[in-house]
């Protein structure tokens, strides 16, 4: 059985940082892709990072230059760094690996993954 556990948010000010992880069991992660996804209240979910097998990462543009997404395959585990966080970053993140079909880089929709975390929340205060 897949399971990915998510972890790490939490309330920070704005302009703080916080550190997502992702581990992934009952899956084999290898060469898969995998996204990290933000929900915020009222609010559509909107991709905000992705990580292709081929080590290409596509970051939202509200997000560039302030996270950063990496990968351990070995360990099955993938990490969001989220620095200089602002309120808009408020929402309950989720993670998501392996693609259903393929198609364009980058793979935005939510509906072209496979397996999905139970999230976590991430609250940033001004």
């Amino acid at each position: 059985q897949v399971q990915l556990v998510e972890s790490g948010g939490g309330s920070v000010q704005a302009g703080g940082s916080l550190g997502l992880s992702c581990v992934a069991s009952g899956l084999e992660v290898t060469g898969k892709y995998m996204a990290w996804f933000r929900q915020a209240p009222d609010y559509e979910r909107k991709v905000v990072a992705i990580f292709s097998p081929l080590d290409n990462r596509y970051y939202d543009d509200s997000v560039k230059g302030r996270f950063t997404l990496s990968v351990d395959y070995g360990i099955a585990t993938a990490y969001l760094q989220m620095n200089d966080l602002r309120p808009e970053d408020t929402g309950m993140y989720f993670c998501a690996w392996d693609l259903k079909y393929g198609g364009r880089w980058p793979p935005l929709d939510g509906n072209q993954y496979k397996y999905w975390g139970q999230g976590t929340q991430v609250t940033v205060s001004s």
